[in-house]
């Protein structure tokens, strides 16, 4: 079996946002999807892929750590973030491929199951803390056992999320989330679990505070507390807090997360499947954290492909603390995806259809067919200055 064609899809989801998916096909006519994590940054993702292409077509797909090392290693200079999230969609697709030429979920290949389904969290949201209240009540009758939401923005009108150009005054914020989390808190009682996102928008010191004044509440984890360029500021972090800190979404390879798995700086490594290099990095990634109890939240705020390898990943991997779920399975995207993986009272599980279990429309996608191109909102200080969205 070889390679013959790698299709790379710029779409708009049924909500009008930006998703990025690959199909590989075969040449026995078995093909594999795969989903692109750094959808934002635009045409360079397809043509990153199509350069990948050049090493992949014609290959044998079920050669996976070669081909992830070609591509990784194989123009001297090793991949960047661009091509990591394009090779990581590139590698999901030939782990697909995989399952279904051998007839096994893609769950099984990766070790079998360890469990038997996967705890997720949802994304919760509101303008006001009244509107999130409701949002993560809602969540909760449900029957989802966690909630999230993000660091609270501060603009003019009073409310907590805008969502397009709105302003974060870190001390306003501080409070504003401690505000949110309190009230949540009350609302959900103490068996809910809650995770706040701060999505690396403030500094050292002010997340340092903030963590301090929601010790109390008992949160899950903080996500995201710093910037990710730097991993060592984890270790500034780690001395005076003491609240679980998640990170890693945004982190391209395994060597990444060198420091904060040896060092034991974090208590949950948000995994990103579509950026770190794909199942085959991702699981290295995994079995690290594994060695050193740090337990893994895989990165999953995209589509039904990259639930499907994120829960996979679960599923065949002791050290799972949660699951990023933005919306249940089955639930969305329908159309375009058919064939999802399965959902029950705030968990997924892999079903037993061979790869991952998910499938596509083409005539669907081929009506959804965007530029790539744009830019995310832009979060500024009350004094103007930029600041991560």
């Amino acid at each position: 079996m070889k390679v013959t064609k790698i299709t790379s899809m710029a779409l708009s989801d049924e909500q009008g946002f930006g998703a990025h998916y690959v199909k590989i096909d075969t040449d026995v006519g078995i093909y594999g999807l795969g989903e692109v994590g750094r959808t934002v940054w635009g045409e360079a993702i397809g043509r990153a892929i199509d350069h990948l292409g050049e090493i992949v077509i014609g290959a044998d797909p079920f050669a996976t750590e070669r081909l992830w090392q070609q591509m990784f290693r194989g123009n001297f200079f090793p991949a960047d973030g661009v091509y990591s999230s394009a090779i990581s969609a590139i590698d999901i697709a030939l782990w697909d491929i995989k399952g279904k030429a051998l007839g096994m979920p893609v769950y099984k290949l990766l070790g079998g199951p360890v469990r038997d389904k996967v705890v997720c969290y949802p994304h919760n949201t509101g303008s006001t803390v009244e509107e999130l209240v409701a949002s993560c009540v809602k969540s909760v009758d449900e029957g989802w056992k966690f909630v999230r939401w993000g660091q609270a923005e501060t603009s003019p009108d009073g409310s907590i999320v805008k969502n397009k150009d709105g302003i974060l005054d870190p001390v306003r914020s501080i409070a504003k989330t401690e505000e949110t989390v309190a009230a949540v808190r009350e609302a959900v009682g103490p068996e809910i679990s809650i995770c706040i996102d701060v999505h690396t928008r403030i500094d050292t010191t002010h997340v340092i505070t903030m963590c301090r004044n929601l010790e109390k509440y008992n949160p899950f984890f903080v996500e995201d507390p710093l910037r990710s360029e730097n991993p060592e500021s984890y270790r500034k972090l780690e001395r005076h807090v003491d609240v679980p800190i998640a990170a890693g979404e945004q982190w391209g390879s395994k060597w990444a997360f060198r420091q904060v798995i040896e060092e034991e700086l974090i208590s949950y490594a948000r995994i990103d499947l579509c950026n770190v290099g794909g199942l085959t990095e991702a699981l290295k990634v995994t079995h690290w954290c594994e060695t050193h109890y740090i337990d893994i939240a895989p990165h999953n705020p995209l589509g039904p492909v990259s639930a499907a390898a994120c829960v996979a990943l679960c599923m065949a991997s002791t050290n799972v603390g949660v699951q990023e779920m933005p919306k249940a399975p089955r639930t969305y995207e329908i159309e375009l995806f058919p064939r999802q993986i399965g959902w029950s009272d705030g968990y997924a599980f892999a079903t037993d259809e061979p790869g991952l279990g998910v499938d596509i429309d083409i005539e669907v996608a081929e009506s959804r067919v965007v530029s790539g191109r744009g830019w995310v909102p832009q979060l500024r200080r009350s004094d103007g200055a930029f600041t991560n969205w």
